[in-house]
């Protein structure tokens, strides 16, 4: 018997998945669409649900640049002041 209280992924808020899920999730709905089986209620709603995947991971992505932007900024070492200064040379 299984857990009728166990979601599915279509079911799942798109938040509380992983991003490896998510990018999953997604994958399969772009192949389903792509097959062209789907009824057009079907397709809308796989289509809606997608969006909100991309959404989200496209946010997760962005998120993850600007943290390694700044994790970047803090390797770089301070100018000297000769690199600071510029009207000496």
């Amino acid at each position: 018997m299984t857990n009728s209280t166990q979601k599915t992924p279509e079911q799942t808020p798109v938040d509380q998945l992983s991003f490896a899920d998510a990018l999953n999730e997604l994958e399969g709905i772009v192949s389903a669409l792509e097959g062209n089986d789907l009824e057009l209620e079907d397709s809308l709603a796989r289509y809606e649900r997608g969006v909100a995947l991309l959404r989200a991971l496209q946010g997760r992505l962005a998120t993850a640049q600007q943290k390694i932007d700044v994790l970047h900024g803090q390797l770089q070492p301070e100018p000297t002041d000769e690199e600071r200064d510029t009207t000496l040379s």
